[in-house]
């Protein structure tokens, strides 16, 4: 089942549910309960990705059986009979055959390489199939004349000898990876109620299971409302699931409710979309059946997926290397530029070069971004407090000029490169205290900081559009969130590269707001 579009839900959210006084996006610090503190208080390591880390196995075993297949025929095959290009094709042809059929028997689960017996044996038994396979595909083709008995013997054991090697070093780091708790998929239920205690009772009764449950929200503080689910810890109401999600790591987070409540699901799903976690339905009480197709699975447990977190996987690979390889050669290309604006700054008014501001940056976390300093230094707004206007008498000459052109921003190219705070291209990172009149950004705008799924950038698509410099009324901050929104659902590094070719002539052509 696709997940649904983040504004559609939003949406269908609003007119499903009367609307509240004050906005559900309103984000201020909340105290958390005693329970939920512990679960920030835990050390908690970085993710990796299962997918990618599949993915890379499957990329080592190819070079692997590559490498030993070529070695044998260079060191054995052809100092007796001289070059034969069907050796080179057939080693290939053998390496990804292998790397088909280790797929078709689940080696790539990482969950399995956990394990000893079962991947060894599964292992074994596809490496053998492939070279019988060979070997009848050899003899009934009519070349196996040609090819050397010593070397297919030596390839198919030696083979074999490196995949069991990598099996063992990757079974050793995928240990200490889940001990560290990388690899888990650190989870909190909605619903502590029998249907979370069975959902929760469900996920523990996994083996080899990567779901950490964290504990159980509920809002009902009725007899319904257990402390405890299944051992799980109560840790507060619905909305303390956006405070703990920005002090702590949280990769899901699963609806024990059923689907026949949905007024209530979806209120709560207009306060938990801004986070960049994985959103789903639980379906395991539900007597209405979907198409087993509609349904992701947690091991056994059926699931309905309602949003996805954004950019993840190899997709946030891609993006890592589109960042430093071409931020790094952006960098290059601008330090002459950068070397005379920063004269320029300091021939024009006594202070720094650079100015440093708090902005936020990927799920609220608050960064430090640079840009060279277009203020007089006593004048210096580190908080962004009063918004830049036109003829602003706190703007150098040099000043009006590179932030016009958007020069200004150059250092934030260290931030990518070096930091990696900000991302090339994404959501522009705005001033943890910047104001529409007198209201704070996320008070103004609906769903303001659902653009901050993902990292921000140095340029965009609202920038590219025409949506930068001075915000003076409402229209100017919904554009940004808007095309910000659109460009976080519809991310690819195609995306980037377009925004990113068109950054330049849009800082001529549009820049009519910056000042």
């Amino acid at each position: 089942m696709e997940p649904l579009n983040a504004r559609s839900m939003l949406d269908a959210a609003t007119s499903a549910a009367a609307r509240p006084a004050e906005t559900t996006f309103v984000e201020r610090r909340r105290r958390l309960t005693p329970a939920a503190l512990e679960v920030v208080n835990q050390k908690v390591a970085r993710a990796y990705s299962p997918i990618v880390i599949a993915g890379i196995v499957r990329a080592i075993d190819f070079a692997l059986l590559s490498l030993v297949g070529i070695a044998l025929y260079v060191g054995y095959v052809m100092p007796l009979c001289g070059f034969n290009w069907a050796y080179p094709a057939e080693i290939i042809a053998v390496a990804v055959a292998a790397v088909v059929c280790f797929q078709a028997a689940d080696i790539y689960e990482v969950q399995l390489f956990r394990g000893q017996l079962r991947q060894m044996t599964r292992m074994i038994s596809s490496w053998s199939f492939v070279f019988l396979l060979f070997i009848g595909i050899s003899f009934f083709a009519k070349f196996g004349s040609d090819m050397s008995r010593l070397w297919l013997a030596a390839f198919y054991v030696l083979g074999l000898a490196a995949l069991t090697s990598e099996r063992l070093v990757l079974r050793s780091l995928v240990r200490n990876w889940a001990r560290q708790g990388r690899l888990d998929r650190r989870t909190i239920i909605v619903g502590s109620d029998s249907n979370g205690e069975e959902l929760v009772e469900a996920l523990k009764a996994q083996q080899d299971s990567d779901i950490h449950v964290l504990g159980v929200f509920d809002d009902r503080n009725d007899s319904r409302a257990l402390d405890t689910c299944a051992g799980a810890p109560k840790l507060g109401k619905v909305d303390d699931i956006v405070e703990l999600a920005r002090r702590t790591r949280v990769d899901l987070v699963l609806f024990a409710l059923p689907i026949s409540a949905e007024t209530r699901i979806l209120e709560m799903l207009k306060k938990l979309w801004v986070l960049p976690v994985d959103i789903r339905l639980s379906a395991h009480t539900n007597k209405l059946r979907f198409r087993p197709r509609s349904y992701s699975y947690l091991g056994e447990v059926p699931t309905l997926d309602v949003f996805e977190a954004p950019i993840t996987d190899w997709d946030l690979v891609m993006k890592w290397l589109f960042d430093r390889l071409v931020g790094g050669l952006a960098l290059l290309a601008a330090l002459p530029v950068m070397a005379l604006v920063a004269l320029a700054v300091k021939l024009d008014s006594p202070g720094p070069v650079l100015f440093r501001q708090k902005r936020f940056g990927f799920n609220n976390e608050r960064i430090d971004v640079y840009k060279f300093r277009s203020m007089y230094h006593h004048q210096a707004d580190p908080t962004a407090a009063k918004v830049v206007t036109k003829n602003d008498p706190r703007v150098t000459r040099v000043g009006r000029f590179i932030r016009k052109t958007s020069l200004d921003e150059l250092p934030q190219l260290f931030n990518v490169v070096f930091s990696g705070n900000l991302s090339l291209v994404g959501p522009r990172p705005h001033a943890v205290q910047g104001k529409l009149q007198s209201r704070l950004f996320d008070e103004a705008v609906d769903g303001y900081f659902a653009r901050h799924r993902v990292k921000p950038g140095i340029t965009g698509w609202a920038q590219i559009n025409g949506w930068r410099g001075e915000i003076d009324n409402e229209e100017k901050i919904q554009k940004r969130v808007e095309f910000d929104l659109y460009y976080i659902e519809n991310w690819s590094v195609l995306f980037d590269l377009v925004i990113l070719l068109k950054t330049p002539l849009s800082l001529l052509t549009k820049n009519e707001n910056a000042y």
